[in-house]
């Protein structure tokens, strides 16, 4: 059972009602006197309880502590608290249950005690399940008179402690007693954190594989720059390491820590960019081919649609390092003993003036408009924070993410352009045969922008806007018209 509540006295928590007080007369913590306030069991003495139970005092709960030993553990706990033996659940109308999974055969000595009160397991698994049963449905099948409630696991001790304010508000409940959730929904609230109902106990695996996850929505996002990155390094180290080794047994080695690194990230990033607007082009030539928009996405475009930003913030990390590699170039000793003997070989050869206007003009470009993709970037990456995007309507976050995206993507494009300018017509550039890294890098950039040009087509881009709109290439209506209406000559009135 859950929290059962009185008809006529208020619950009061935090900000508002809250529920209304039990048949046997317990009331909250707005009480004069803390004997009637609702008291919350807690079954356990580690971190996590300390804190739960410094968040529930604090909230105005009177919290009741089992303990096999409850004289050492006393101190730790706030002095409202009261640490007894574990008997202390027949004075609770709600108990946490804090303890390992595999401590609870020991708490079945306390089953007349919990009957018919609602448990609350907070219990993690150490390692991902992927058949059950849960922590929590093993809890249930130990105490089946008594209503377990999933929740509280993906809550730190340290969110505990601090306040909702410092970490995720959210709390994650499952249970198959109704009652019983809404008795914990309503304590969620009273302690600032919003309970977000999961369903029934079967729901409480994936709840509880939950924390055990390492950056899920991350995975493939890290693999593919972690790809690209040592394929591009590989690949410019064949051009400017082994080539000139082998054809001039020149050793550029001290080149793989800085330069190749520094020609390899932006490579990376343009490409995780491109990445990042691909699959929404493919999504719409999907939705064009089929003529409509009620068909689902393959498996692997719905998974690359959902991972977007992580690829956008990859992206801008490989951005960004790149601009810090550029500006740590001249700090080399390599690029001053470079620096100093091209100016003796000018001074040599009698060349007082080196300027050439077209390399000038090229370096100028090339470093303005890469300023430019950056801070694109930048903005794009500020505005898929959480925080921020909050703060902004749908149509301004579509236009920053969309419109200002493929601005950054075009700069990123011309930037690249501008670094080949002349040399992809070089045959010096193509070392073994192999085209320079620039030429592969703009192969994906480019094969998005001309895509996207090409939806913006008068005729495509009605027919898109259309499909979004709700219409269906296989919708036909037809008239069928009687013989009198032929003879009339009125004509068949079909595909309307």
């Amino acid at each position: 059972m859950s929290l059962d509540f009185d008809s006529d006295t208020p619950v009061k928590g935090g900000s508002g009602t809250v529920g209304r007080c039990s048949p046997c007369n317990r009331r909250v913590a707005g009480s004069s006197s803390p004997s009637d306030a609702l008291v919350i069991g807690i079954l356990g003495t580690g971190d996590f309880s300390r804190s739960l139970a410094r968040r529930l005092v604090a909230c105005g709960c009177r919290v009741v502590v089992g303990s096999r030993t409850p004289s050492r553990f006393v101190a730790l706990f706030p002095e409202e608290a009261e640490v007894t033996h574990m008997e202390a659940a027949n004075q609770a109308d709600l108990v946490f249950v804090a303890v390992y999974p595999e401590h609870y055969s020991t708490l079945v000595h306390l089953k007349p005690a919990l009957a018919g009160k609602a448990l609350v397991d907070v219990s993690n698994g150490l390692q991902i399940k992927q058949e059950g049963p849960s922590n929590a449905q093993q809890l249930a099948d130990l105490f089946p008179e008594s209503s377990v409630v999933k929740g509280f696991n993906t809550t730190s001790a340290w969110t505990l402690q601090a306040g909702p304010r410092d970490g995720s508000r959210q709390v994650l409940l499952c249970s198959d007693d109704q009652m019983a959730k809404s008795s914990v929904m309503q304590l969620c609230r009273r302690m600032g954190f919003i309970p977000v109902d999961m369903g029934l106990l079967s729901s409480s695996l994936e709840i509880e594989n939950l924390p055990l996850y390492l950056f899920p929505s991350w995975r493939t996002p890290i693999i593919c720059t972690l790809a690209l990155f040592i394929f591009f390094y590989l690949y410019n180290s064949v051009h400017e390491v082994l080539h000139p080794y082998i054809t001039g047994g020149k050793n550029k080695l001290y080149k793989l820590p800085i330069e190749i690194v520094n020609v390899t990230f932006p490579s990376v990033a343009l490409v995780m960019l491109a990445l990042v607007y691909l699959p929404g082009v493919i999504a719409a030539f999907l939705q064009l081919w089929r003529g409509t928009k009620y068909t689902r996405f393959p498996d692997w475009l719905d998974h690359w649609l959902t991972r977007r930003k992580q690829f956008g913030l990859c992206s801008f990390l490989c951005a960004a390092l790149h601009a810090v590699y550029s500006l740590c170039l001249p700090m080399r000793k390599s690029a001053r003993f470079q620096l100093l003997n091209k100016a003796f070989e000018q001074v040599k050869a009698g060349n007082a003036d080196s300027w050439v206007e077209a390399d000038v003009w090229r370096m100028e470009l090339y470093l303005s408009v890469g300023i430019m993709a950056l801070g694109l970037l930048s903005l794009l990456a500020v505005t898929s924070l959480p925080s921020v995007a909050n703060t902004v309507n749908w149509r301004e976050f579509t236009f920053i993410q969309s419109t200002l995206g493929y601005c950054a993507l075009f700069m990123g494009t011309l930037h690249t352009l501008i670094f080949g300018w002349d040399r992809a017509f070089l045959a010096a550039q193509y070392h073994f045969g192999l085209p320079p890294t620039f030429l592969l890098v703009l192969i994906l950039p480019l094969t998005v922008l001309l895509s996207r040009l090409a939806l913006f087509l008068p005729c495509v881009n009605h027919r898109l806007r259309q499909i979004r709109r709700g219409w269906e290439k296989s919708r036909h209506i037809r008239f069928t018209l009687s013989s009198e209406d032929c003879f009339n000559g009125l004509e068949n009135v079909s595909n309307v």
